[in-house]
């Protein structure tokens, strides 16, 4: 049995307690606020800062790349030209400009642009491009110099293929316009140019003149980020099997980030910059250890890559953040007929079945917005080169920036009217001329 001095305490706390009750109970509701608002706060911040780290990364990270694209291509040499320190002719910011690179107009030192803009900077020299390139104004390239000044190899950047300019100070120079697809950039005439193309001849067995062969096939604002798994250089019409650049815009909200629907947009990001970029890094995907559909990538054990160190994977979380904050940029004033636009919008969402996959606002499905070829009404040959075997319903928010090149993957369909003449027959939608018209209006308004 307790003793009376005990059970005069406990009285006492029960007391205490329910007297205290109300109280502490206001005092909880009080604090919680209190703790909401800090955390708010906490994540406003955290906000602001994957925004600032993503943007840098984005922009200017070579996640080591220039321990293959200049260590062991010696794509610099190239550039530099014999007379620079490199090798060969070099290339000249005329011939840059004209492989679709791009200047960012704000990384110009205010001398530099008065010689610019008085014609006094020599385009025709490759001395001037290494300026650029040591400015940091080179769109998705980053030099590393020597202590004597010449530059010693190079890296490149996510920027590389999907950001361009908007040409305010000339052509090819503005400022940046982060997350749209480079259709003018010809990759593989830049890689080409590379004096060791050794690492493409051993992964792909095969020798110079046919790895510069499927280089040149791809032309400008194309690329092939499967060839190192599958070696399929050519579709079997012949046609060059590399695919459109696409835009990295607009992507929040939106499943699969590709083509043919791979993965999300980080898992895009860990396989370029492992697989694509050549950085240091770590990247995963066990599907690519099946040696029918991929017979590269089985013997070169790419889809386990583990690099150490790994300058990537801590960078992957802002990245990610930064490309979701990325809009699909507004179609500019006077660039469609309004009205028409209003009336193709409802017939998107209505007798041509447009909404059904392209669900505004996100237009792509929410969920697994991918389909079979036979759905859309086109072969499976990029198809099969994916994981899936399937297409993704593309985002078409934007659409008017990347109209260069064609739509589709492969940019089949020159013109937004094809496409919409190829959905009206596939789905024998019947529309009459006025409403292909109002459809295209639409889509370029979007």
């Amino acid at each position: 049995m307790a003793r009376p001095s005990r059970l005069l305490a406990a009285s006492c706390m029960i007391a205490f307690v329910c007297a205290a009750g109300p109280a502490l109970a206001q005092t909880a509701k009080a604090a919680a606020p209190t703790a909401g608002a800090a955390f708010d706060t906490q994540a406003a911040n955290h906000a602001a800062q994957m925004l600032k780290e993503g943007r840098q990364i984005f922009r200017f990270e070579t996640f080591g790349s220039e321990a293959f694209w200049g260590d062991t291509l010696e794509l610099h040499k190239a550039i530099a030209g014999a007379k620079n320190g490199g090798l060969g002719p070099g290339v000249s910011p005329k011939a840059a400009l004209a492989v679709g690179l791009k200047v960012d107009a704000d990384a110009l030192p205010e001398p530099l642009k008065a010689q610019l803009k008085a014609g006094k900077v020599n385009l025709d020299d490759p001395a001037s491009t290494i300026a650029l390139l040591k400015a940091n104004a080179v769109v998705g390239v980053t030099a590393f110099a020597n202590p004597n000044g010449s530059v010693r190899s190079m890296g490149i950047q996510c920027a590389f293929c999907h950001s361009t300019v908007d040409n305010s100070f000339a052509p090819g120079i503005g400022k940046r316009l982060d997350g749209w697809a480079n259709r003018d950039l010809n990759v593989g005439a830049i890689v080409s140019l590379a004096p060791n193309l050794k690492p493409f001849t051993d992964l792909l067995g095969v020798d110079t003149e046919t790895v510069k062969r499927v280089l040149a096939s791809w032309g400008p604002g194309r690329y092939d980020a499967e060839l190192d798994k599958d070696g399929k250089a050519f579709r079997p019409d012949g046609k060059p099997a590399g695919t459109l650049i696409p835009p990295a815009f607009g992507l929040a909200g939106v499943n699969l980030a590709t083509w043919t629907g791979f993965g999300s947009v980080t898992y895009w990001n860990a396989y370029v910059a492992t697989t694509q970029m050549h950085g240091q890094a770590t990247f995963f995907d066990p599907r690519f250890n099946n040696k029918e559909q991929y017979p590269v990538s089985a013997k070169s054990g790419s889809g386990n890559t583990r690099n150490v160190p790994d300058k990537t994977t801590a960078k992957l979380a802002a990245l990610h953040f930064y490309q979701l904050s990325l809009p699909p940029p507004k179609a500019p004033a006077g660039s469609y007929d309004k009205a028409a636009f209003e009336r193709g919008k409802a017939l998107f969402a209505g007798v041509a079945k447009c909404a059904t996959c392209h669900v505004p606002p996100l237009f792509s499905e929410p969920g697994q917005n991918l389909h079979t070829p036979e759905e859309i009404g086109i072969d499976s040959f990029q198809a099969d080169r994916s994981p899936t075997r399937m297409y993704r319903t593309a985002p078409l928010a934007g659409l008017w920036s990347h109209q260069k090149g064609g739509f589709y993957h492969d940019g089949r369909f020159a013109t937004l009217l094809d496409v919409v003449n190829h959905y009206d027959a596939h789905l024998s939608l019947g529309l009459t001329a006025a409403n292909k018209t109002d459809l295209v209006e639409y889509l370029k308004g979007l």
